[in-house]
């Protein structure tokens, strides 16, 4: 039995239409992430016309130290993740270095997520939470910082489901359960990977650089 045949699932009775549809489905499910994050940064920016100034005070309380360390360590775990795709095709002679790139992948987005919380945590002392205790006064300030929690926080949960798909593969290669070659897991969790970072990296401008400029 060649290891194509091994993957195989029902229905499929041919592993390459099988292979097809599951890159398929990752496709269409990148695409309608794309609209949803595409509809809140479309939101964000009518809002930032309507209250430039606002948004402008707003951003300069974001911490861009925090947002561009984020975006580094995002940056390498795209490269991480790409280089276990490569070696994943490679076959079975590159399953440590799969191994290793997906557990450094992972680390990468963990160190993400501990990065962020202790952002959270700065803007929460500073009253930067929409509510009665905000510290900004300018009108529209605080729909800049609903939309920040919003949307960074949804980019978390996105990522935090990224790391359990990256762990998942981590563990089934080093139990040696984790089939290379023609197994598109790696791809397709790739595929995630680097939506969840492009992603980022539109947030990145939107969030930390308004009223910087000057």
């Amino acid at each position: 039995m060649s290891e194509a045949t091994g993957l195989l699932r029902e229905p499929w009775e041919y592993f390459e239409r099988q292979r097809g549809a599951g890159k398929f489905g990752i496709w269409v499910f990148v695409a309608s992430e794309v609209l949803f994050f595409g509809a809140l940064m479309l939101t964000y920016t009518v809002c930032r016309i309507d209250h430039q100034n606002a948004f402008a005070a707003a951003g300069r309380e974001t911490n861009i130290w925090y947002g561009t360390l984020n975006t580094a360590i995002l940056l390498t775990s795209s490269l991480t993740m790409a280089v276990a795709s490569q070696a994943a095709a490679a076959g079975h002679h590159s399953r440590r270095l799969v191994i290793s790139c997906l557990a450094s992948t992972a680390a990468l987005g963990l160190g993400f997520l501990v990065v962020k919380a202790f952002e959270y945590k700065e803007d929460i002392d500073k009253h930067l939470v929409p509510g009665a205790q905000f510290a900004l006064h300018e009108v529209g300030a605080q729909l800049f910082f609903g939309l920040y929690w919003l949307i960074t926080g949804v980019h978390a949960i996105h990522l935090t489901i990224g790391i359990v798909l990256v762990v998942r593969l981590a563990l089934l290669g080093q139990l040696g359960k984790l089939q290379l070659d023609e197994n598109p897991e790696v791809e397709v969790t790739g595929l995630y990977w680097h939506l969840v970072d492009i992603v980022w990296i539109f947030l990145y401008p939107l969030i930390y650089l308004p009223g910087r400029a000057s």
